[in-house]
């Protein structure tokens, strides 16, 4: 007589090679807040078979957190030293900014090289969901993306807007122009 096993061993899945796949367990504790991160890589479902030799397909999601990027927090902290400047059209600084030489100015402080003009900014990096809008991000305005700003938290937006001579300023979100999207660099 064999004494009996306490769990019952159920088949091994074989997982796909070089793909991360999250537990549920991780989900919900993501979903909690239990694990930050700014950029979390999940791998999207999975299904396969190892029998007749064909194979499932599986893709990969970006899932973003509202969670600041040291590369967001540190551009945000340079940016907001020109608190009160003045803005001027074409303006790269550093007596007066436009909207997109003061976010390339700031994001280069801390090493990353972003695009001059807005039209280009809001091209660059990742496009996150307004969900996960953290401080550091970038918000890119009005339908040809003509103004740009960086969120500060609690609903703020600092930005150099016009017209010419107009203090640089933190300004509230639901008071700025239609957001086009939100960017995520760094």
């Amino acid at each position: 007589m064999t004494p009996k096993q306490p769990f019952a061993r159920s088949p091994r899945r074989r997982l796909p090679v070089g793909r991360w796949v999250a537990a549920p367990a991780i989900v919900a504790a993501v979903a909690a807040g239990s694990i930050v991160a700014p950029n979390l890589h999940l791998t999207a479902g999975s299904s396969g078979s190892s029998s007749g030799g064909s194979s499932g397909s599986s893709g990969s999601v970006d899932i973003f957190l509202p969670v600041s990027t040291p590369a967001g927090m540190g551009a945000l902290t340079a940016a907001i030293t020109q608190v009160g400047k003045p803005y001027k059209w074409g303006g790269t600084g550093p007596n007066a900014w436009d909207c997109s030489g003061l976010l390339q100015w700031a994001f280069a402080t801390v090493g990353v090289r972003i695009p001059r003009v807005s039209q280009q900014q809001a091209r660059f990096g990742k496009a996150i969901p307004l969900a996960a809008l953290a401080p550091g991000d970038v918000i890119v305005f009005y339908r040809n993306a003509s103004h740009i700003g960086i969120y500060a938290g609690g609903g703020q937006v600092f930005h150099a807007g016009g017209p010419n001579g107009r203090p640089i300023k933190f300004q509230p979100l639901n008071t700025m122009p239609r957001i086009k999207t939100i960017r995520r660099y760094g």
